[in-house]
């Protein structure tokens, strides 16, 4: 399954994306399609944490939620399905709602790559302290509900985001930590539209 891969990449790199032990926190929108692309582009050690079951709402905007994995917790629903890609493949599992004070040295240390895909701020401050510290490398991701433009996403540092509410109140928490204002981070540009109750679209996720 990795031929057209390897046409890409050396031999050599595709061996580091074998060997690299990757943590995504959370499967929704962003989350469920960074699984899904880990899988297919060959990583084979993957741990995902996330507490929540697929909901018929879910079915707009969520790569895993299908009309037979409703009611299903999300990450037995994507351990089945990198199955379904990749028997070799490795799947971790935690069905839990991330705390900040889960977050310690020893918990990040058997992971090369953390993925940031949660909406709780305390989480993500925490992850880009820590993994300043240690030294961890992480890509958190920002808001994308009431936004209609995926041409406006860009990888950014966290202090060259703008348009963001999200991003505008980490930056503002870690105003006194510069260096953690580098952190790396996917954002929209787009101005999101006002409205109560939150919309996506699912070309923004």
């Amino acid at each position: 399954m990795n031929d057209r891969i390897l046409k890409l990449i050396s031999e050599e790199d595709f061996e580091k994306i074998q060997s690299t032990n990757i943590l995504l926190i959370g499967l929704g929108g962003v989350g469920g399609y960074a699984f899904e692309s880990l899988v297919r582009s060959g990583f084979l050690s993957i741990t995902v944490i996330d507490k929540d079951v697929f909901e018929e709402t879910n079915l707009n905007r969520q790569i895993l939620a299908l009309s037979s994995t409703i009611g299903l917790p999300k990450v037995l629903a994507a351990c089945e399905r990198a199955q379904k890609i990749n028997k070799n493949v490795t799947i971790q599992t935690l069905q839990k709602k991330l705390l900040a004070s889960d977050i310690t040295d020893d918990f990040l240390k058997p992971f090369h790559y953390i993925i940031d895909a949660c909406d709780d701020v305390s989480v993500k401050i925490t992850l880009m302290r820590k993994c300043n510290i240690l030294k961890k490398k992480l890509i958190s991701a920002m808001g994308c509900a009431n936004r209609t433009h995926p041409e406006e996403l860009e990888i950014v540092r966290l202090k060259d985001t703008k348009c963001d509410p999200l991003a505008r109140r980490i930056r503002m928490e870690l105003k006194n930590e510069k260096q953690l204002l580098s952190t790396w981070v996917v954002c929209s540009k787009e101005v999101p539209k006002k409205q109560k109750e939150l919309g996506t679209f699912n070309l923004v996720p």
